[in-house]
């Protein structure tokens, strides 16, 4: 017999904690994916999920379309539901994946903004002058220096760091490691950091009030406060900072299988994004330089 609704979700849920280890946002956003679509099975009179159907999946999709969900925000719900389902086939919950049917709204990829050189050079010229500045000027150094992901910045740890090497073990997404390189600006602003820091090897690198991690909401705030006490008026958060790294390396490499291995991508064609940025580079250049172009600009 098929346990209830809830249970099942319940039961997927640990799975992904457990033995997936989903960070602890990927689980609460699926966690509220599946309520919603618990509230569809019992709003149609069904108790098992055996008895869900496509049909089922696609009115949910096209109930949260009608409140204004985005594509984005809409193929998580989605995957939501056939990573569920697939988990109860191997169960023997159910005996086929009715999401499978579902096709993943479409996305309008947009090309993510970057700072440029200067900027970035104003955004992390932090003057040295209180313990919170250096703490800052070093987390805004490591962002761009090794293309970080917030969540993978604020749990870094000291003895994670081999500052001799000029390289960091960070644990990315599904939890997977990787080493990325460290500057010498991010390495010197580390050292100053760790100067002022006489936490144990173990702790994290970055923290806030209290000695405690910092957290990411925390770590975007910090970001934002210092682009503005900096001068740069763009909205400015962590994973802009990655953006430019990767865009700025790409266009001084060309080389995309190294942009893909720093970012921790498990497929190039996400990384691929950044080569259009290099194209975007390339045409403001041309538009600027050219003497085809300026005539054009000129008429």
């Amino acid at each position: 017999m098929s346990e209830p609704l809830a249970r099942c979700v319940g039961r997927f849920l640990d799975y992904l904690r457990v033995e997936r280890r989903y960070a602890p946002g990927t689980i609460v956003n699926y966690r509220d994916e599946l309520t919603r679509l618990e509230a569809a099975m019992v709003a149609s009179g069904r108790t098992r999920w055996a008895e869900a159907d496509t049909a089922t999946i696609r009115s949910l999709v096209a109930a949260e379309h009608r409140r204004g969900r985005s594509p984005g925000s809409l193929r998580i719900l989605v995957s939501a539901c056939r990573s569920f389902f697939r988990y109860l086939a191997r169960e023997g919950e159910v005996t086929a994946n009715p999401a499978v049917g579902v096709r993943l709204p479409k996305l309008r990829r947009k090309l993510p903004q970057v700072l440029d050189a200067d900027e970035v050079g104003a955004l992390v010229d932090v003057a040295p002058d209180s313990p919170e500045a250096v703490h800052d000027r070093a987390l805004l150094e490591l962002l761009y220096s090794s293309g970080l992901r917030v969540a993978e910045l604020v749990s870094v740890r000291w003895c994670d760091l081999d500052a001799a090497e000029g390289q960091l073990t960070v644990v990315g997404k599904g939890s997977k490691t990787r080493i990325v390189p460290v500057g010498s600006h991010a390495l010197a602003a580390l050292a100053a950091l760790r100067a002022q820091d006489a936490a144990p090897a173990e702790a994290t690198i970055f923290h806030g009030r209290h000695g405690r991690p910092l957290s990411t909401g925390a770590a975007r705030a910090r970001v934002r406060r210092r682009a503005k006490a900096q001068g740069v008026w763009k909205r400015v958060y962590p994973h802009l900072l990655r953006h430019s790294c990767a865009s700025h390396l790409l266009e001084s490499s060309g080389d995309l299988r190294a942009v893909q291995e720093l970012l921790g991508h498990a497929d190039i064609g996400t990384t691929q994004i950044y080569t259009h940025l290099d194209f975007q580079h390339l045409a403001k250049v041309y538009d600027a330089a050219h003497p085809r172009a300026r005539r054009r600009a000129r008429d």
